[in-house]
């Protein structure tokens, strides 16, 4: 039986809408909760209207809605599509991927295959990317899956934020490290270790050094065979521009992307946010 191969994510992977065209990749939206309404992640709000809000409410998150994941299955069936890949977000920061596998097990005449990218932003992101342009030379779905498998290993993600607040309400960092850092002006470089969980990359104080600390992180990856970078923002676009001329101007570098982080992440991350994600071009 030939088989027709859809790729699928979920919004926390902030990659570009018109990557997402182009290659028809299939998102399924996460949640933005407030006490009174709720939203779907980039398709009813946007991180700037999260971070307009925040002042006066900081809304929790939540997991996709089981029927617009079903009713996404059906969708793809109906297209005649044989074989979902999906691709989530890091299971050490989110349900999402586990919710999804739950899911597959109600659904028939679909293969579908879950795979924790152990990652967030664009280093999920490039990692669906990367699947989708594989996927374009007409490889057979286990072959993709294992190319998947080897590429998200590959992935690197690093960024700043302008305050810790957010990760702390939120709970994905402790309370002492966070007040700590808002006492003494740490602008900790956080990357996502090989469990798919934040930990401290480095440790800096004030804004300007840690974004130059952030260059010199990207420029050690830059040292060796070329490289794909995405530079990632939230309310930061003057910023991540500037980023990005300067790896540019370093070279060495087979693409660039500039990505918006999710209102989901924008939740937790706050105004701010700066961040690259890179990896080895083949």
């Amino acid at each position: 039986m030939s088989e027709k191969i859809a790729i699928m994510t979920d919004s926390t992977s902030d990659i570009p809408k018109h990557i997402i065209e182009e290659y028809g990749i299939q998102v399924v939206p996460l949640r933005i909760v407030y006490k009174d309404v709720e939203y779907r992640d980039e398709v009813d709000i946007s991180a700037e209207e999260v971070y307009a809000r925040l002042a006066e409410e900081v809304p929790s998150t939540s997991l996709p809605a089981p029927g617009d994941v079903l009713g996404l299955w059906e969708r793809l069936k109906d297209e005649g599509f044989t074989h979902v890949l999906a691709i989530h977000i890091s299971s050490g920061l989110s349900g999402t991927g586990q919710l999804i596998e739950n899911l597959s097990h109600q659904v028939d005449d679909l293969v579908i295959k879950v795979i924790d990218s152990k990652n967030i932003s664009m280093g999920l992101g490039y990692t669906v990317i990367d699947a989708a342009r594989k996927l374009a030379q007409n490889v057979s779905f286990d072959s993709l899956c294992t190319h998947v498998q080897e590429t998200m290993t590959k992935m690197r993600v690093y960024f700043v934020l302008e305050t810790l607040e957010y990760l702390t309400k939120g709970g994905r960092i402790g309370k002492v490290a966070g007040t700590l850092g808002q006492m003494l002006n740490l602008k900790p470089i956080i990357t996502v270790n090989e469990e798919g969980v934040y930990t401290t990359h480095a440790k800096v104080r004030g804004r300007r050094k840690s974004v130059d600390r952030l260059f010199e992180t990207i420029k050690g990856h830059l040292a060796k065979p070329m490289q794909n970078v995405a530079v990632c923002h939230g309310a930061a676009l003057e910023e991540a521009q500037e980023f990005m001329e300067r790896i540019m101007k370093h070279g060495n570098v087979s693409e660039v992307l500039l990505s918006h982080v999710s209102p989901v992440i924008g939740v937790h991350t706050g105004p701010g946010t700066l961040g690259f994600v890179v990896y080895p071009a083949d």
